[in-house]
């Protein structure tokens, strides 16, 4: 089975890693790392998209949310009907749709996957959901090489959307301890917040986990304030106000606007105080 990448970034690396089947990738910014990366994986970078068509049989997109209908105009006119193109960016229902149409278009079959869990540690065994009408022949191909992939609909939107409404919980939550101690910390008094809510939640260690979510949202806040725009786009397809999904682009963007990520060389600080010392 040949397998190709749209985008070759943490996902794709890391899924590639684990496959342990010759790739193929093509991503439009080859930097050093994208290039370290794909040695590492020993995945084999192409300069075109018909380059990359030519080389698959399952093409699967990893671009960044706001890229990922261009990624699928640009593949289309080089895809055929063997070829089945997943996209397996977090975009919102009615962009996965779109995003279905185009690849229909050309006669390839269109599979949405929507990754339930942090890509690392879990590389190709991330918990999947799987839709679409390609969906039933993507997982059946992968399988054998052990992706986790639970197939949810034969139409598109329901994986996508069981994604986007668990974001709200899991980056509002990275938001909130995040803005939680920054405030907390000027007044020394982070230590007893999270005392009264082990006592209100138990079983959780908050320090572990503000440590664990500040250091996400400074490594990925901007791929997660792009992701919670299409949460808000699927809320608003749904005449819902997204007005907890907006709250959080905001602070997923004032991470990357405070220069977070560039100050501790993209690696996740040990603690949240390291966050809150720069500030």
């Amino acid at each position: 089975m040949r397998i190709g990448f749209v985008g070759f970034g943490e996902a794709a690396y890391h899924i590639a890693k684990g496959l342990q089947q010759p790739v193929t990738a093509f991503d439009i910014n080859v930097t050093n790392q994208v290039l370290d990366r794909a040695r590492e994986a020993g995945t084999r970078l192409v300069e075109s998209n018909r380059e990359l068509a030519e080389s698959c049989d399952i093409m699967m997109s990893a671009v960044t949310a706001n890229q990922a209908l261009n990624a699928a105009e640009q593949n289309a006119p080089f895809l055929t009907a063997h070829h089945i193109y997943a996209d397996l960016n977090s975009v919102s229902p009615g962009l996965k749709q779109s995003i279905a149409r185009v690849i229909e278009a050309s006669g390839a079959r269109f599979a949405e996957i929507a990754m339930m869990a942090p890509v690392p540690p879990y590389g190709h065994k991330v918990p999947m959901l799987a839709g679409g009408a390609g969906a039933e022949d993507f997982v059946a191909a992968l399988a054998p090489f052990g992706i986790s992939a639970e197939i949810v609909s034969h139409e598109v939107g329901t994986a996508a959307a069981t994604k986007m409404f668990r974001s709200i919980i899991v980056k509002g939550l990275e938001a909130l301890i995040t803005e939680c101690v920054l405030g907390a910390s000027r007044y020394h008094a982070d230590e007893r917040v999270f005392a009264s809510l082990s006592e209100s939640y138990p079983g959780i260690n908050w320090k572990e986990l503000a440590d664990y979510m500040v250091g996400r949202v400074v490594v990925h806040g901007e791929r997660r304030a792009r992701e919670m725009e299409e949460v808000a786009a699927t809320l608003r397809e749904i005449d819902i106000e997204p007005i907890m999904a907006e709250a959080i682009v905001r602070r997923m963007d004032w991470s990357v606007e405070a220069g977070l990520k560039k100050h501790f060389g993209g690696d996740a600080p040990k603690s949240y105080r390291d966050v809150v010392a720069f500030i």
